[in-house]
């Protein structure tokens, strides 16, 4: 803070407007395409006025764009892609065409998978729902074959050694059985590559169906597979506050 102006580190600035990583838009700087007031910047660490300065990347300048936080109930048989259809499979491209900004989702769900996906725009907070540093959960309803008995729900609580690690639910819980087949809730704030299915597999139960209905405080609620919607003040200040982001701005 200078003379009651908020200073920015440069880095954080290119990553507000959507740029780069934070750590990419250092790689930017080094390579001397970052400009501020007509000037080039090599030094790291460099503060800006965000509100007086000009900043351009390969001559272009770059402002922060209006920020959009998105919940999407992904479909299932839906590439977590944007574009045109790859291979004859559907994107995200065709449920989002009513949303001007260019915005992209936060992680992501298996082609078979449905349920929640937050798009948006803020890389910033984008980058911290995908790191494994913040922990933020993903919760799941999970319909696996045949019935889980209580002692493998109980093995379910401690874990399993998975090919790439070990994995431990933050929580799981039965709700119910119906034939030859149960339904479970599943909790994990890792992302790792189809942990849920790798997980259930290793206790034999193949999943049936896969649904996200949370991630960190926000949920899918009644919305309806294909829709979109705004995430509420209340979500988007619950959100950032869980991935410590202060009064709404990167820290």
């Amino acid at each position: 803070m200078e003379g009651g102006t908020l200073l920015v580190r440069l880095n954080r600035y290119l990553s507000m407007c959507g740029v780069a990583s934070r750590r990419k838009a250092d790689q930017l700087i080094l390579e001397g395409r970052v400009k501020v007031n007509g000037l080039v910047v090599k030094g790291l660490g460099w503060r800006i006025d965000p509100q007086r300065d000009i900043v351009e990347v390969d001559g272009k300048e770059v402002k922060p764009p209006k920020y959009r936080y998105i919940v999407l109930y992904k479909p299932c048989c839906y590439l977590t892609a944007l574009g045109k259809v790859k291979d004859g499979k559907r994107t995200l491209e065709e449920l989002i065409r009513d949303i001007p900004e260019r915005v992209y989702p936060a992680g992501r769900l298996d082609y078979n998978a449905e349920g929640l996906l937050l798009l948006t725009n803020d890389g910033e907070l984008a980058n911290r729902v995908m790191h494994p540093r913040f922990k933020l959960p993903k919760t799941y309803l999970v319909w696996v074959q045949s019935r889980v008995s209580k002692e493998t729900l109980e093995e379910m609580k401690r874990g399993a050694r998975l090919e790439d690690g070990f994995a431990r639910p933050d929580s799981v819980r039965l709700i119910r059985h119906e034939a030859d087949k149960s339904l479970l809730e599943v909790v994990f704030h890792e992302g790792r590559k189809h942990i849920v299915k790798r997980f259930m597999a290793h206790f034999g139960h193949k999943v049936l169906k896969l649904k996200r209905t949370a991630i960190g405080p926000v949920r899918l609620g009644n919305l309806k597979p294909g829709h979109w919607r705004e995430l509420t003040p209340s979500e988007l200040k619950a959100l950032r506050k869980a991935l410590r982001l202060e009064d709404g701005k990167p820290a």
